[in-house]
């Protein structure tokens, strides 16, 4: 969809500020009742959904040219889907989808950050994330006795993904993903060198043609290897392939499956066994690419319809996306099930969890802002008296562990794998 068909949600907005905020009702703790981080940071209106779709409407009309101060506007936002939550609980739009299509047009104007520019570059080049060379990217599996389905057969292709294939700080935490399913006895097998990048970072920085390449030769891929299930302990991938692809039309038949649930299924049916102790206590931390932004693509077919003139509806009511359908249960699930580990919750948790602020082309193009978000996640996760932060994502993990909390001393940060191996 292009910005244009958004035109009219573009002029209804009312300025509420709903998209600013964790909605009061479900909060017990005023100090955390901020959900997004660009307004929380930068305080000032336009650098909040609603302003966004202000600045959005001012260009289609005309009133707008993008220049660098418009930019930093519209990229210095996680695309974290905060916003998209809270303002469901009020009105019928799609903030998310609106800002979306403002990058997509920026790019398609050729007004692009240099940063991002660079990280495009490097994907075209080497297709990852990180630029890192492509014939380096199975390297983290050496030694593991795991198939190649670029030349074997296995039911289970386990798709590691641009930061846990290069990123030498998660190298023993994506081996023990892995071996956790061989041990099991699980069918499983890498693409190694030929795995590619799912798209979806690009996608969020506007690239839609990028995103549309890789969305594309990774369903060929699945369909050539035979692969009945995709496994991938990385969210942004989990939500590019779950979601992301199903929204842009492009329809696979494999089962999409991120590597908590799988670990979650795998200990249920006493495959694995968790028998060591991990006496220590832990808070989770939500990633947004597996949490609200992972609930599943709802396709609506119908007519937008203007009641006297006015109030816009959908015929037949279309179902609202509130984030509440991500992946939330299993991994808590298979923190519980481990002996001797204690799960303490945040204040904003689940579908308000706040950014980890590696999202949206932050991280590349404002590292200060990525940092910043962090901190502030840090500081709360403090607040629980838990010993570690856990999380479910190579992105989250890079960002709080290159980041000191404000607050207080550092805080261990996991990857909720790390702690199953302990246990197994």
């Amino acid at each position: 969809m292009s910005l244009e068909t958004w035109q009219d949600d573009l002029m209804r907005c009312s300025r509420c500020s709903y998209c600013k905020w964790i909605p009061h009702q479900v909060m017990t703790d005023t100090r955390f009742l901020g959900g997004c981080p660009s307004i929380e940071r930068f305080q000032f209106h336009g650098w909040s959904a609603g302003g966004r779709v202000i600045a959005a409407l001012s260009l289609l009309k005309g009133r707008t040219q993008i220049n660098d101060a418009f930019l930093d506007m519209v990229y210095q936002c996680q695309m974290c889907g905060s916003c998209d939550v809270s303002c469901k609980g009020e009105r019928d739009f799609e903030p998310y989808e609106y800002m979306q299509e403002l990058r997509i047009r920026c790019v398609e104007e050729g007004e692009i950050l240099p940063e991002h520019m660079d990280v495009i570059e490097g994907l075209r080049r080497e297709d990852n994330m990180l630029g890192q060379p492509k014939a380096a990217r199975g390297n983290w599996a050496e030694g593991l006795p795991v198939k190649n389905l670029a030349t074997e057969k296995a039911e289970v292709l386990f798709h590691a993904g641009c930061r846990y294939s290069y990123d030498e700080s998660l190298r023993k935490t994506v081996r023990d993903g892995l071996s956790l399913l061989l041990d099991a006895g699980v069918d499983v097998g890498i693409m190694g060198a030929d795995e590619n990048c799912c798209g979806g970072r690009s996608y969020e920085m506007g690239f839609a043609g990028e995103f549309a390449k890789y969305a594309q030769h990774n369903i060929e891929t699945w369909k050539t290897s035979g692969v009945k299930t995709v496994v991938t302990p990385c969210a942004d991938c989990y939500q590019a392939f779950k979601v992301l692809y199903e929204k842009n039309g492009h329809r696979n038949t494999v089962e999409i499956v991120h590597i908590t649930e799988m670990l979650d299924r795998l200990v249920k049916q006493g495959t694995i066994r968790l028998r060591n102790e991990v006496p220590l206590t832990v808070t989770y931390h939500d990633p947004c690419h597996l949490g609200r932004l992972a609930e599943p693509w709802v396709h609506w077919t119908g007519e937008r319809k203007k009641v006297n003139g006015q109030l816009l509806i959908h015929d037949p009511p279309k179902a609202k996306r509130c984030g509440a359908g991500g992946v939330y249960d299993a991994p808590r699930e298979l923190l519980r099930a481990i002996p001797g580990l204690t799960l303490v919750e945040m204040p904003r948790n689940r579908e308000y969890g706040w950014c980890c602020g590696a999202g949206g082309g932050v991280l590349e193009a404002y590292p200060d802002f990525a940092s910043w978000s962090a901190a502030k996640r840090l500081d709360e996760a403090q607040t629980t008296g838990a010993a570690a932060l856990v999380t479910a994502c190579g992105w989250c993990r890079h960002t709080f562990a290159t980041t000191d909390a404000t607050s207080g001393p550092s805080m261990k940060v996991l990857d909720i794998i790390d702690l199953v191996r302990q246990a197994v």
